[in-house]
C-alpha cells in the first residue's frame, strides 16, 4: 500500500532541528497499519487529519506501540500543515474526545492542551524510575495532559546531559505506575529558560526529539508562582535541536496553558505501508 505524507519539523530551533513528524489525511486504515507509520515515514510519531466541510478537524496520533490521545509536536505539526493549505490560522480541533483551538501563524503553531492535572507522587511510584533514569534524589511531580507522565527536576544542563537510563528498566516502571515516561528537565532561569529530555519507551519511543505536552505540564507545574514564560530546549542529545514555548499562569479552575513551537512543512513522499 502507498500512502502519501508531509514530514513536519515540529518544534524547531532557530530554523534548525525540530521533531520529524509524518502527517497524513485520514484513510481507511486498520490501527495495525496506522501503527507501521512512523517506522515507513523515519519519524517518531504519524498524525492522520480528517477535515469535514464542518466542524472541528479531526486529529488522531500513532507510534509504533499504539494510538495516543494526545500528541503536542503533532499537534503543531498538523496545524502547519492545515495552515499551508488553507491559509486560514485560526482552527477548531477535535482528539482524543477533546475540542480545543490552535492557530499557526509565521511558521509558528501554539494550541490549548486543555487541563493539566498535577499532584505529588508516592515514593513508591518514583523510586523505580529514578532509579532507571540513573538519578538519586530528585524534585518530582505526576502531571497529566490526556496521559500522566513524571516531572523530574535535576540542577542543570550537564547532568542532564549525562543521563543514560536503563530503558528497559524505565519502561517496566512506567508501565507498573501507569505513566506515559519521564520528561526530566534542568531548573529553568531567571529567564524561563530550560532543558528537558522525555523518555517514553512505554509508547515505543525511547527519546522524544520534542515533547510539548510535557512541557505544558511544566509550565503548569510552574505557574502557581504566577504567569510565565518557559522555552525549553530539547533533542540535543538525538542531535535534533529543538526549542518548545509554553505560557501559563493561575486560573479559577487550575493552571491555564498555551504550548507550541516553530514548524516547517516538507514536501510531500510516498510511504509504502
Amino acid at each position: 500500500m502507498t500512502l502519501h505524507a508531509t514530514i513536519v519539523r515540529a518544534c524547531l530551533r532557530d530554523g534548525r532541528g525540530g521533531s520529524p513528524t509524518a502527517v497524513l489525511d485520514e484513510t481507511g486504515l486498520s490501527d495495525a497499519e496506522r501503527r507501521a507509520v512512523p517506522a515507513a515515514a523515519g519519524t517518531s510519531h504519524a498524525v492522520f487529519v480528517s477535515v469535514p466541510r464542518e466542524g472541528p478537524v479531526g486529529l488522531r496520533f500513532f507510534t509504533s506501540a499504539g494510538e495516543l490521545p494526545a500528541c503536542g509536536h503533532g499537534t503543531v505539526a498538523a496545524l502547519a500543515v492545515l495552515a499551508g493549505r488553507t491559509g486560514r490560522e485560526r482552527f477548531d480541533l477535535r482528539a482524543g474526545g477533546r475540542l480545543f483551538a490552535g492557530e499557526a501563524t509565521a511558521g509558528e503553531a501554539v494550541f490549548d492542551p486543555g487541563p493539566v492535572e498535577l499532584r505529588d507522587p508516592d515514593p513508591s511510584e518514583t523510586g523505580p524510575l529514578l532509579r532507571a533514569l540513573g538519578i538519586g534524589r530528585a524534585e518530582c511531580r505526576i502531571a497529566s495532559a490526556g496521559r500522566p507522565r513524571l516531572l523530574v527536576r535535576v540542577p542543570d544542563r550537564e547532568v542532564l546531559a549525562a543521563l543514560a537510563p536503563d530503558l528497559a528498566a524505565l519502561r517496566q516502571a512506567c508501565d507498573r505506575a501507569g505513566l506515559l515516561g519521564a520528561y526530566v528537565h534542568s531548573a529553568p532561569s531567571p529567564e524561563g529558560r530550560a532543558a528537558a529530555r522525555m523518555f517514553a519507551p512505554s509508547i515505543g519511543v525511547p527519546e522524544d526529539v520534542a515533547n510539548a505536552n510535557s512541557t505544558a505540564c511544566l509550565a503548569a507545574h510552574l505557574a502557581d508562582r504566577g504567569p510565565l514564560t518557559v522555552r525549553v530546549d530539547m533533542g540535543d542529545s538525538l542531535g535534533a535541536p529543538a526549542t518548545v514555548l509554553a505560557t501559563a499562569g493561575p486560573g479559577p479552575s487550575g493552571p491555564w496553558v498555551r504550548v507550541g513551537g516553530a514548524a516547517e512543512a516538507g514536501p510531500s513522499v510516498a510511504l509504502s505501508v
